[in-house]
């Protein structure tokens, strides 16, 4: 499964952006302040309508005043709106899907889902058919889904009304197989990665805890850890042998039990008899081995989303990681990176690139291939990081085909 098009209306300074054409390896830039964190914050909010409601998810981007606070400024009057289309495999058949969301206030009902629409075409001609259509908490889904290929049955309409406006069709419909592509955004949503990590939550002992994935702040990397060695050997001992080549000096990575039964990470040094526990070592080794365990998951994300993964680490290290995003992309995990860097811009291919600018409190996204004359600067054998720190990221300057 993958994005092909995001569309968002309203949604602070992305006043009105599309992006159309997705790869799977897509890397951000722009000056601070442009949008990039907002661009990101998109999926969080969409993660959290799904895990809680809508209401929630607003008040946990716009504080108190919801709504207003994440409405771009002097369109507070209109509707937040957000589109995907992504590549879905429904009987047998690549469809193009199309989920479609709005949200804004009412008199009577405040801030609700005012339209869930969520369609397909049955066939390769005609307009897109709506399997989900939901407007304030009512609405219909096709509950025979899996038979559009009967040209000669009807489709058939189950009425639903939600417990509430302010909750997505989809969280309720996605639990039932009969409903494939909710079902199957809904899981995209459930499984995809925005990364928090913070280097404090991953240090010191940890309790044991079943895990698959690691998770968006790192907190439980012990335990992710201990999981790679016990049923992905290979893979872990693949991350140790890249740790060794990355960070001088570190010979052996552990997870030993407390006393307590805690989990504690040891890194072990070639210089020192006794390895060093986790408060004993750098951010950036800390940081390098969190990121060689997310990339090196087993199950990649559906779409895994880091921000600027360059901090605490070296700068020579950029080249190696952009090329290890672009290979967790190529295993089936799609891939959103913004970075301020030019040494991990230097390993993207230019057709990845988007760069971000703001104009009267509204960003602009523009993607680096469509410029000829980036194109051909790049053919000629100028690296986009070098491009981009000397300033030809640039509308201003650059002419847009």
């Amino acid at each position: 499964m993958k994005i092909e098009t995001i569309r968002i209306k309203n949604f602070k300074a992305l006043r009105d952006i599309e992006m159309t054409n997705l790869p799977a390896y897509c890397v951000f830039v722009g000056r601070n302040g442009t949008g990039k964190t907002t661009l990101f914050r998109v999926f969080s909010f969409l993660k959290n309508c799904l895990a809680k409601n809508v209401r929630t998810a607003l008040n946990i981007e716009g504080g108190r005043n919801g709504l207003k606070e994440v409405l771009s400024r002097g369109h507070d009057k209109e509707d937040l709106e957000i589109e995907i289309q992504f590549r879905l495999n429904i009987a047998g058949i690549n469809r193009l899907v199309t989920y479609h969301l709005e949200i804004g206030d009412t008199p009577d009902q405040g801030t609700i889902v005012k339209r869930e629409i969520l369609r397909y075409k049955r066939g390769r001609h005609g307009s897109p058919f709506h399997f989900i259509d939901f407007t304030a908490g009512e609405g219909y889904a096709i509950n025979n889904e899996d038979e559009f290929r009967k040209w000669d049955l009807d489709l058939m309409r189950e009425s639903q009304k939600l417990d509430s406006p302010e909750t997505l069709a989809i969280k309720g419909l996605g639990q039932f197989e009969r409903f494939k592509a909710a079902s199957a955004f809904r899981q995209l949503i459930e499984n995809w990665h925005i990364s928090d990590f913070h280097i404090s939550s991953a240090r010191g002992d940890k309790e044991e805890e079943a895990a698959e994935h690691l998770s968006p702040s790192g907190d439980n990397l012990p335990s992710m850890a201990r999981h790679l060695y016990e049923k992905h050997r290979p893979v872990f001992e693949s991350i140790k042998q890249r740790m060794q080549e990355r960070v001088p000096g570190v010979t052996d990575i552990t997870v030993t039990v407390t006393e307590d039964g805690r989990l504690l990470m040891r890194y072990r040094d070639g210089a020192f008899v006794d390895p060093f526990i986790d408060k004993n070592v750098s951010d950036g080794t800390i940081k390098m081995f969190a990121y060689l365990v997310l990339l090196a998951d087993p199950k990649p994300h559906p779409i895994l989303c880091v921000e600027e993964p360059e901090n605490q680490l070296y700068p020579e290290l950029m080249k190696v990681l952009a090329e290890e995003f672009q290979q967790y992309a190529e295993r089936g995990g799609q891939v959103f990176v913004s970075s301020h860097s030019p040494d991990f811009l230097n390993a993207v291919p230019l057709e990845s690139i988007y760069w971000l600018e703001k104009k009267q409190g509204e960003t602009s996204i523009h993607r680096a291939a469509d410029v000829p004359l980036l194109r051909r600067l790049t053919q000629e054998g100028d690296l986009p990081g070098y491009l981009w720190n000397q300033g030809f990221f640039n509308s201003k300057r650059l002419p847009l085909e």
